[in-house]
């Protein structure tokens, strides 16, 4: 026991620390060594992103035919079935990984994590599909179905309708045929790899809304 405490002392001595213990006493070697800290960090996103998927699938929001995980891999294949860009399969797959932690803000949580590796439309539909989803269950509450016209001017609004309308509120379904986390897994990582805020791929206000509905009704 005595060497196994040791040991861990040791391995923690041997970690890079800062010389400080309040941030305005930091020195310039101090924050060189954490922005190099930082930057391997951030490249561990993606996988820190699996993970919380892969946790939505052992514990999630009960009551559902399927469990949250399925949901988020159901809407990602209906996303690709159709024939959609890479942003809006990422955004699809991910979009409710906030409710575990923020149910009552998951939308803002996951627009959050994605809104620096994707164009600004798609993030902005994952912010406000929540209240865009209510068109379909508000009325049962209480609530405004239509609150989402409070954004008919915006020029993204058409294709968060059609998100909602074509690969969230109908993913609930047991039957349809939904691939493994792995088969996103390469075009998660690609999106997470990309250089943050890099208006190249943030793209503000361009609108390439959703491609044709392939699927069958």
């Amino acid at each position: 026991m005595c060497l196994a405490w040791s040991l861990l002392g040791s391995d923690k001595m041997a970690e890079k620390v800062v010389s400080f213990t309040r941030m305005d006493e930091g020195t310039y070697e101090d924050y060189q060594m954490l922005a190099s800290l930082e930057h391997e960090y951030c490249d561990g996103t993606a996988d820190r992103i699996l993970g919380q998927l892969e946790g939505q699938g052992r514990e999630s929001l009960t009551g559902y035919k399927i469990n949250r995980l399925e949901h988020g891999l159901q809407s990602a294949a209906r996303a690709e079935y159709d024939g959609a860009d890479i942003d809006w399969i990422v955004a699809a797959l991910i979009h409710d990984i906030g409710d575990g932690l923020s149910p009552q803000n998951h939308d803002r949580m996951a627009a959050e994590i994605i809104r620096p590796y994707v164009r600004e439309e798609v993030s902005w539909v994952v912010e406000k599909h929540g209240i865009f989803q209510m068109k379909y269950y508000g009325h049962h509450y209480g609530w405004d179905a239509d609150k989402r016209d409070e954004f008919r001017d915006n020029p993204y609004w058409q294709s968060c309708a059609d998100f909602c309308e074509r690969w969230d509120q109908m993913s609930f379904d047991p039957d349809y045929p939904m691939p493994p986390l792995s088969h996103f897994e390469p075009m998660l990582r690609e999106v997470f790899s990309r250089k943050a805020w890099d208006e190249t791929h943030l793209k503000p206000g361009v609108v390439v809304g959703l491609p044709e509905d392939r699927h069958p009704r």
